[in-house]
């Protein structure tokens, strides 16, 4: 983004000898910090950083950038660069983040920080490289390249003897009279109600010159116009007066259905000015033909227009309709550029490749092809070619249907007073429903997705989407542009599991996601996740309690569940995440049975029984909050000789200790003859912190952090099994688990090389058992010897949860207007089951 230039007869001072670090001489400085944008009871939609020029010259400032981190954060990478210059004695206002709520504001530099409305730190510097935050942590107020310094409420950083006062959602910081500056953060500032400077306090734009759209967008990542006045004709091809874009898509009239052969896009986004509460002007209707005059400006990455209601007029009847785009979806950032804003009638495969998001944003992820975007080491050895491939193959891919809103349907607030009257915390949003929610129509990884209606390219929040031509609102999804495939299905696939055979016998492995029965309630130094009514729903933080807040949020809990695994028509079923109840003072399996007695009162009285915690476990204080259980169904099968446990590699600095120790149970069929068969049910240490030992350390080739404890626990388990087998006498080996590993990663190569198959992969390709960010994979193995190998028929990986909406879950009950909740097997935990066949006997 150029400067701009300078009124005539201006001098300027340039970014080099512009004085750095805080000080009483700086000329310029931060003069207001205002957080709160948008939030509730916000008067702005939008926060800011305002600067001022308390000189007698012009200072050039297109080298320099503001940057923030947390008040107590040492990452400096949310920072905006600058543009263009501030004359003497001038303003210039920095838009940061926005929301919902308040009246808009004209802006000099329009970016995306997202500054705390309570506490933080703002820096000016003479660069627009991020400050190393992490070398200068509380002293980077005094680095050479920071011009002017605030931290403020309680940050550990700051100019001066201490920070500025904190601010909140209707107050900022700004400096006292006539701008004072001491440089000392806490005689400086007050907090007060924000002011923004009115715009145009950088450089002024001039007089508004007519342009093509084509020329305001230009050929490269933003406008060569940022800054400038133009006037513009297009053809309207999507309006959102409502949701908080609060503006409408204007198009080259006559253009499409190709791109414009000379790489610029004939779209852009107009902002109109005036605040959400306004209504867009009268000539904004689809399919009108208007001119608008505007400042334009980069917000966020979008090439926008921002313009008063006055300057958008009906251009008249004369002109030639817009035709959709009809191109493949572009694989490089520089070629969707070229598109950026225009009407797009998508065509060819798309697949759901993330739902996550959609329950707080009304958003769901696409990818371009018949296939979701994949973890890389679900596909290929860590740290190759091969997954890089696949890394870049993602990126070319990658694509989110939004819902024309910048809603977040799960905002909460923990501060006092912010929902008015309501106690706190308190859900913000909860009068709304997300779209692309629901249980009739689901939407879910792995669906094919059909486009009935054009849509528009857009580069909005650091993704490319396609927005609807208007806003899509649940639960009905009204105005959606898009259907999509229905994949659920009421049980595991029977023909992968009997692919080889008619299976004897059924195994699985089920995560549980935090079955707990003692309740975060029941113990006060418990904190919640509340629902919109301010109730208590799953524990946050505080207590070794992990899962259901009461006991009406459990039922809704275990209901689902025992759907699930009623419906899994499994005869041994191994899981993870279940409350072990030694750590609360009860006998451990305390949880387990508990469990065991719901599926029993659906099933009928004695269908299912659970394996006895074993003998060898370590002592309570080594044990994890969470532990593993087997639960069978003893109709049709025998436990054989005393449970067991790895319970030995327990200690700080021991394999398990981060983790949960092995257990096992040798099971064989109930009637008639056939092959025992050993089950160990595995739960190693999650990717998401660094365990004790070296090459703990996420290093960045997809495995994520502690590699090495879950190697360390693929090498114990692997050794320790073969003396449970000569104990036991038992020849065939069957080992499910939540892993927390991908297909092809280190830990899991251990076993393979070990002798070991991964059954999923095997009999069950190209379907996974977890989505995270996006990426498709399976954390959930069951892996067989040889032996087993022979016994098996077939595995299926029963897709009932990973692609789900987290809306559906028990965790998100009465998150919304809408109430999802339903007590089936669909968003029972986030990782899917995986079900394995087996033969009485080895063949």
């Amino acid at each position: 983004m150029g400067a701009v230039a300078l009124a005539a007869g201006a001098v300027t001072i340039t970014a080099a000898s512009a004085q750095a670090a805080p000080s009483p001489t700086a000329q310029v400085v931060i003069n207001e910090v205002y957080g709160g944008g948008g939030n509730s009871g916000a008067p702005y939609n939008r926060d800011f950083i305002e600067l001022v020029n308390k000189g007698t010259s012009a200072v050039d400032v297109s080298t320099w950038s503001v940057q923030y981190a947390s008040a107590t954060g040492t990452s400096w990478s949310n920072k905006t660069n600058l543009t263009g210059s501030i004359p003497a004695g001038g303003k210039l206002v920095v838009g940061g983040a926005s929301g919902t709520t308040g009246a808009s504001f004209p802006v000099d530099v329009s970016g995306g920080i997202n500054l705390s409305g309570t506490n933080g730190k703002v820096a000016l510097v003479n660069t627009q490289t991020s400050l190393p935050g992490t070398t200068c942590t509380t002293d980077c107020s005094d680095l050479p390249q920071v011009v002017d310094f605030v931290g403020y409420g309680t940050a550990d950083d700051w100019a001066g003897t201490a920070a500025a006062p904190t601010a909140s959602n209707t107050t900022s910081v700004s400096r006292n009279t006539s701008s004072t500056n001491t440089a000392d953060n806490a005689a400086d500032f007050k907090a007060g109600a924000p002011t923004p400077g009115t715009g145009g306090g950088g450089t002024p734009p001039g007089e508004p010159t007519e342009k093509t759209i084509a020329e305001v967008q230009g050929t490269g990542t933003s406008s060569p116009l940022v800054g400038q006045n133009v006037t513009v004709k297009g053809v309207v091809t999507a309006a959102y007066p409502t949701g908080g874009f609060h503006g409408f898509f204007l198009q080259t009239q006559g253009t499409g259905p190709e791109p414009n052969p000379s790489g610029a896009s004939d779209g852009v986004f107009v902002f109109q000015s005036g605040g959400s509460s306004s209504p867009l002007d009268e000539d904004v209707v689809i399919g009108n033909y208007v001119e608008v005059t505007g400042k334009v400006s980069e917000y966020g990455g979008l090439t926008e227009i921002t313009a008063a209601a006055a300057d958008i007029t009906d251009a008249g009847t004369e002109f030639s309709p817009v035709q959709p785009l009809t191109i493949a979806w572009p694989g490089t950032d520089s070629a969707r550029e070229s598109i950026e804003g225009m009407l797009m009638q998508p065509t060819g495969a798309y697949t759901v490749t993330n739902t996550y998001s959609t329950n707080q944003y009304g958003e769901v992820g696409l990818a371009f092809g018949d296939r979701p975007l994949m973890q890389n080491t679900e596909v290929a050895k860590p740290g190759t070619p091969e997954a890089d491939a696949v890394v870049a193959d993602n990126a070319r891919r990658k694509v989110t249907l939004d819902d024309g809103a910048s809603s977040n349907f799960t905002a909460s607030s923990y501060s006092a007073g912010a929902c008015g009257t309501r106690p706190t915390p308190c859900v913000l949003n909860g009068d709304l429903t997300p779209a692309y929610v629901s249980n009739d129509k689901p939407v879910r990884v792995g669906a094919s997705v059909t486009f009935t209606k054009p849509v528009v390219v857009d580069y909005r929040f650091d993704l490319w989407r396609f927005q609807p031509t208007e806003q899509v609102v649940g639960p009905d999804n009204a105005e959606s542009p898009a259907v999509f495939e229905n994949t659920r299905t009421a049980a595991p696939d029977a023909a992968a599991i009997n692919q080889r055979g008619t299976a004897d016998l059924k195994v699985a492995s089920f995560n549980v996601l935090n079955y707990f029965t003692d309740l975060g309630e029941q113990d006060p130094n418990c904190l919640a996740y509340y629902d919109r009514d301010d109730n208590g729903v799953t524990v946050r933080t505080g207590c070794g309690q992990r899962g259901a807040w009461d006991a009406a949020d459990l039922k809704r809990q275990q209901d689902k569940e025992v759907a699930a695994i009623n419906a899994m028509g499994a005869d041994v079923v191994g899981l993870m995440e279940v409350e072990n109840s030694a750590k609360f003072g009860k006998p451990r399996d305390t949880s387990l049975a508990s469990l065991v007695g719901a599926l029993n009162a659906k099933a009928g009285a004695g269908t299912w029984a659970f394996v006895p915690s074993s003998t060898e476990l370590p002592p309570v204080d080594q044990q994890d909050f969470i532990t593993s259980g087997i639960i069978y169904k003893p109709a049709n099968v025998m436990r054989v000789d005393a449970s067991r446990a790895l319970g030995t590699q327990s200690g700080e600095t021991q394999a398990f200790g981060n983790a949960r120790e092995p257990i096992a149970q040798v099971f064989k069929k109930k009637y008639g003859k056939g092959d025992k068969f050993l089950f160990v049910v595995n739960h190693f240490k999650s990717k998401g912190s660094a365990g004790p030992f070296p090459g703990d350390e996420d290093t960045g080739d997809g495995q994520g952090a502690s590699v090495t404890s879950r190697i360390l626990q693929a090498q114990a388990l692997r050794d320790w099994v073969p003396t449970v087998l000569g104990d036991t006498g038992t020849k065939a080996v069957v080992m499910a688990g939540d892993y927390n590993s991908y297909t092809q990663e280190d830990p899991l190569d251990v076993l393979y090389k070990a002798g070991y198959t991964d059954v999923g992969s095997r009999f069950d390709p190209n379907r996974y058992s977890y989505s995270f960010s996006g990426l498709s994979g399976s954390l959930d193995h069951i892996l067989v010897n040889d032996v087993a190998l022979a016994m098996s028929t077939g595995a299926a990986h029963w897709n009932i949860n990973a692609g789900e909406s987290v809306a559906l879950q028990y965790s998100r009950y009465n998150y919304h207007a809408t109430n999802f909740y339903r007590p089936d097997p669909y968003a029972s935990s986030d990782h899917d089951p995986v079900v394995l066949g087996l033969t009485a006997f080895a063949k």
